[in-house]
């Protein structure tokens, strides 16, 4: 690949203009690789010649003829041939890798996912390790990820699998959590806050889908490790077992993932839909370590978001009433004090009588006793998804209010 850009020696388009249709006229009466020989010797002397624009319409019309011909291993080893060639043209490169990139939806629709998943491995084997192609590897890696989570999904809609070329045997067919976790691996690698070429916006989607696979994984390793330990408990041989590990490593990684954010940013007009995803994970990673002050001040970024807020008697009443259970829930300290009191006077809390009663007991400095509390208050909080009955995270944050009230 070409480091330095070179001057132009020589402007081929002539010889281009006159070869391309010699090619496609050979390509279309069957004789597609005799097309593409007097294109690829043209290449040559154009790349060597440093020909942009020529060197460009040559790889992409290689790269088109193998398209139209529905000849899918001779387009995967040119577009290869093509990206190693020696002095070769990085914009050259670019452009050639879009336009295939472009086919993907096609050849998954009429080629299938075996031959798409082809194409796709290949794209990305000609990108790695470029920082000029960083952009297209990862919108790749990202497409390539979805097709491993809908496998997770959908175990049945995987494409069989190949036999080993040098066993002979056939691989098994990967579990779902494999499947995530391979989605999961592939976002991982990218470091998209680092791609000058990206926009803003597009590397904060980035990062919020890793973040979004990430939590899937490590609610998967939590479930599967709760699983294990129940499991040793109720063990009666004595034998010592090696428990799964828990999902804590990945919940790491969101919290490293959030930092990556900018939250001036996704709170900029147009970006909400950026915002609330972002938040939705950040409970989701709270809840997980029972960090209910950070719960409720996510719950207000939500409830604070505009098109959140006008909505009344939907999200917007659904966001704050979050605000308050998970405010109350909060050890008492200055931060949860403050927030708590500056909930009291808002005028949005006081349309809805019981959470504004609610949160009043924990305002006036009067004894309040868990009787009353749970009498008066119980019927309605233990139908909802925080404190909802018979579900272990709702029970335990019920003992967590029952606390509270002690506390207060």
């Amino acid at each position: 690949m070409s480091e330095q850009p070179k001057k132009q020696e020589k402007d081929y388009t002539p010889e281009v203009d006159a070869a391309l249709p010699e090619a496609t006229s050979l390509a279309k009466s069957g004789k597609l690789q005799e097309g593409l020989e007097k294109l690829l010797a043209l290449e040559k002397q154009t790349r060597n010649g440093a020909d942009a624009k020529s060197t460009t319409r040559l790889l992409s019309a290689v790269a088109t003829l193998c398209y139209e011909a529905k000849d899918f291993n001779l387009l995967n080893s040119n577009l290869t041939l093509l990206s190693k060639k020696h002095g070769q043209l990085k914009e050259s490169v670019k452009v050639m890798v879009e336009l295939a990139m472009g086919w993907l939806d096609d050849v998954r629709a009429k080629q299938g996912e075996p031959t798409w998943l082809e194409l796709v491995e290949t794209l990305r084997t000609i990108t790695e390790g470029k920082i000029f192609l960083e952009t297209p590897r990862a919108r790749l890696t990202l497409i390539l990820a979805n097709f491993h989570e809908r496998i997770s999904q959908d175990p049945k809609s995987a494409p069989p699998a190949k036999p080993d070329p040098t066993t002979g045997k056939t691989p098994a067919a990967p579990t779902p959590f494999e499947s995530l976790q391979k989605a999961s691996d592939l976002m991982s690698e990218l470091q998209v806050e680092t791609y000058s070429s990206m926009e803003r916006k597009e590397k904060t989607e980035f990062i919020l889908e890793q973040m979004r696979l990430l939590v899937l994984v490590a609610k998967e390793k939590d479930k599967e490790a709760k699983a294990s330990k129940e499991k040793a408990a109720v063990s009666l041989t004595g034998d010592k077992k090696v428990l799964a590990a828990d999902g804590e490593a990945e919940w790491i990684k969101v919290r490293v993932g959030g930092r990556k954010v900018h939250e001036g940013f996704i709170s900029e007009k147009g970006n909400e839909d950026l915002k609330l995803k972002y938040y939705d994970l950040m409970i989701q990673f709270a809840l997980r370590h029972s960090s209910y002050l950070d719960v409720a001040k996510y719950f207000h970024k939500i409830w604070d978001t505009p098109m959140i807020k006008e909505e009344a008697e939907g999200r917007g009443k659904e966001a704050l009433e979050n605000i308050v259970y998970y405010v109350v829930l909060a050890p008492h300290d200055n931060e949860q004090s403050d927030m708590i009191n500056r909930l009291y006077v808002n005028p949005a809390l006081s349309k809805l009588e019981l959470h504004y009663n609610l949160v009043k007991c924990f305002i006036t400095k009067e004894l309040v006793r868990w009787p009353s509390i749970e009498g008066i208050y119980g019927p309605t909080l233990r139908q909802t998804r925080v404190f909802l009955s018979g579900n272990e995270d709702g029970d335990r944050r019920w003992e967590d209010l029952h606390t509270r009230v002690i506390e207060h």
